[in-house]
């Protein structure tokens, strides 16, 4: 198993000695990566510009996207992008992809409306894996013509394991039909398993397998007893299960191994909180932890 943190900036976005202290420190206390969700019209600031610099501070900690908006990006030229950060990194590019947090502003920003995403994005995906792993690519699709196009560089292993966000059961089949992997976000254990399970007998009925390796959830966490209202992801649970989605720090490995047992071995933790030093907290995470990292 594999844990993983969440970058959670300030209000004001990415602060550099802060944000390299994050990243110089994952790899200090042995964490396995750092990932870093994308909202055009939040602070979070660009996945791919936080990748670069967390790649250009570290040696070994793995780089993820959970997870990167598909819908409304030019594939050639996304898969350049990554390619040439998983290079530069020593392929440690970890891509996961969705369509999108479901906000006006968000689709506002990619040009693209609610009811355009899923074809944008059954579309994009193949291409994608088209471009990283072929020496050309013709193609002719509904919004997308391609005639003998040649993308480079290509990513360090010749392509990449493409994980998927995403908890509806649409975005589910989806996920076994054209995904590696799985990156659930804010979902309480007995979901979680329910969404394993679907996922794997969709991609069964499509001749594929997903490694049981490749299930990972984002796990919220909290310092001390207090439901933080205003922060938490979801408003539809009850007590007992918001305490699962957004366990205090002192009960996260407890959390953790019910995760574990309903299928699931990579765990992304974010703080609900912007840590004021980021060494600290995650020396906090640790104490806590004796799972392995």
């Amino acid at each position: 198993m594999k844990i993983r943190i969440g970058y959670a900036p300030g209000a004001r976005g990415p602060e550099r000695d802060d944000f390299t202290t994050l990243c110089r420190s994952l790899e200090e206390l042995g964490f396995d990566s750092l990932w870093v969700t994308e909202r055009a019209t939040g602070p979070g600031g660009d996945p791919v510009a936080l990748l670069a610099h967390a790649s250009a501070v570290t040696e070994r900690i793995k780089l993820g996207t959970a997870v990167m908006t598909l819908p409304g990006r030019q594939p050639a030229l996304l898969a350049q992008q990554l390619a040439t950060l998983d290079r530069l990194s020593g392929g440690r590019l970890l891509p996961a992809f969705g369509l999108g947090q479901r906000l006006d502003a968000e689709h506002q920003a990619f040009g693209v409306a609610r009811g355009e995403r899923v074809a944008l994005f059954e579309e994009l995906l193949p291409l994608l894996r088209r471009f990283w792993s072929e020496e050309s690519v013709t193609h002719r699709g509904p919004r997308f013509s391609f005639d003998g196009i040649e993308v480079r560089p290509k990513p360090v292993r010749g392509a990449f394991d493409v994980w998927m966000g995403g908890t509806a059961d649409t975005e589910l089949r989806r996920t076994g039909r054209l995904a590696d992997g799985w990156l659930a976000a804010f979902v309480t254990p007995a979901e979680a398993e329910r969404g394993r399970l679907l996922i794997e007998r969709t991609a069964a009925e499509h001749g594929r397998a997903i490694d049981p390796e490749h299930f990972g959830v984002t796990v919220g966490y909290r310092h001390g007893a207090a439901l933080p209202v205003r922060r938490l992801p979801r408003k539809d649970l009850s007590d007992a299960d918001l305490d699962d989605l957004v366990p205090s720090l002192d009960a996260l490995e407890r959390t953790l191994r019910r995760y574990i047992d309903a299928g699931f071995s990579k765990f992304v933790l974010a703080p609900l909180h912007s840590p004021a030093d980021w060494r600290t907290e995650l020396s906090a995470v640790r104490s806590v932890l004796s799972l392995q990292t």
